[in-house]
């Protein structure tokens, strides 16, 4: 990796699996033409294991993806996705498996989540789906943006830090 910022990385997002996968019968999902545009990523268990930075949730957000459904995921992407507003919400393996058949069979399905309600609805599909409490409140509230929050209150920073004898601040 040699990027010193985010920017084209959605160009390689699974980029050694998608060049591995090859011929017309076994391509990456990333690479069929039917889901693409699709904002819900559906994933098994420990999903970000060996994604520790912050490129792996960056690169798919910039792909499109706005939410991932999974059975488990590996802490330190979980984190980072929430440090971007990607939730990573987890379901049961028989809701996963049946969320991600029905999107192989009618890939053209709407799929609709609600963080709050702890769905997610695919055509007449609806299973649960669930964050941990002080994450979904951050997502519910907007807190999970904490560099929004900090500038949104800077004139409170820059108050803190005038009383802070280590902080020195220029105007």
């Amino acid at each position: 990796l040699r990027a010193i910022t985010f920017d084209g990385l959605e160009k390689h997002v699974f980029e050694d699996d998608r060049k591995s996968a090859g011929g017309p019968y076994n391509r990456h999902p990333f690479d069929v033409s039917s889901f693409q545009g699709a904002a819900v990523l559906l994933v098994n268990s420990n999903f970000g294991c060996g994604s520790s930075r912050e490129h792996a949730p960056q690169a798919l957000q910039r792909w499109g993806i706005q939410v991932v459904i999974g059975e488990s995921f590996a802490e330190i992407f979980f984190g980072n996705s929430g440090m971007i507003g990607m939730p990573c919400a987890t379901a049961s393996s028989e809701d996963v498996a049946a969320l991600m058949d029905l999107a192989e069979r009618e890939p053209a399905t709407q799929f609709a989540v609600d963080l709050v309600a702890g769905t997610c609805r695919a055509g007449a599909l609806t299973v649960k789906v669930s964050l941990p409490p002080k994450v979904l409140e951050a997502f519910a509230t907007g807190a999970w943006d904490t560099t929004g929050m900090l500038l949104d209150r800077f004139d409170d920073v820059r108050e803190t830090a005038k009383r802070l004898p280590y902080a020195t601040t220029s105007s």
